[in-house]
């Protein structure tokens, strides 16, 4: 494909001594039924909180709320959302089974049309018992679940939990990108998908750190707590394209 010239348009050094407000929203609560997960996210510093210009989610075993353990998510809901272009961060990742680290995105019309319908994108999730492997996937109606569709990356001879890394998508109205490290490693197109194409509309970003869950399985004897999962950037990038919202759909 021709080169493109990205153009910053968004970012998050996670610099200071909070959270900014206008950039992101810290969630709180259980919201993790559908997938059976175990921890409550809370906006307790213990939990979510700024350090050497990094943001850090920790999980804790900790009865909270009427759940075993306490964690962080944040989302861009409600403040900010991209149709096209890339969207990265540098993550350094946590390990251990039945910790389940995530990057991704969703619909910004899931309020009106529901989950799967709005879309979802998965930039990078880690099944913690697996250190060396992450995935990007896609979500939509028709392909959800264990339906969805995407592909493993998979670091040789290292673990994602011993360093930083950056994990990427480029998004066009016809196709997803998937990059760790800048490596380009999954390419998914409207063609793909086995039902409606739902990917030219805007999506915001969230950041979590769940424990447990139907996918990656449940913590056991092996795992220990505390487990934490540190951004040091988020940034989004646009280029010229049209809307996209025309374009033939399945």
């Amino acid at each position: 494909m021709t080169e493109k010239t990205w153009k910053l348009v968004w970012q998050d050094y996670f610099e200071g001594d909070e959270i900014d407000p206008t950039k992101w929203h810290v969630e709180i609560g259980y919201t993790g039924a559908s997938n059976k997960e175990l921890q409550t996210y809370t906006d307790f510093s213990e939990n979510i909180h700024l350090a050497d210009s990094c943001l850090i989610f920790t999980a804790l075993k900790k009865n909270y709320s009427g759940h075993e353990y306490t964690s962080a998510r944040i989302t861009t809901r409600g403040l900010h959302a991209w149709t096209y272009g890339k969207v990265e961060a540098s993550i350094k990742i946590p390990t251990g089974q039945g910790i389940w680290p995530a990057f991704w995105m969703l619909g910004e019309n899931v309020s009106s049309v529901g989950w799967p319908k709005c879309g979802e994108i998965d930039i990078m999730e880690n099944i913690g018992s697996f250190p060396n492997t992450v995935r990007g996937t896609l979500h939509g109606p028709g392909y959800s679940r264990d339906d969805s569709i995407g592909a493993d990356y998979y670091l040789p001879n290292q673990a994602f939990c011993n360093e930083f890394h950056l994990f990427a998508i480029e998004r066009e109205p016809r196709e997803i990108r998937w990059y760790v490290d800048g490596y380009h490693f999954n390419t998914l197109t409207y063609k793909d998908v086995p039902g409606k194409w739902v990917f030219n509309l805007p999506f915001y970003i969230v950041l979590n750190l769940a424990v447990g869950g139907i996918w990656p399985g449940y913590p056991d004897r092996t795992t220990q707590f505390p487990q934490s999962m540190l951004i040091d950037y988020v940034r989004v990038f646009s280029h010229d394209l049209k809307d996209g919202n025309d374009i033939d759909q399945k």
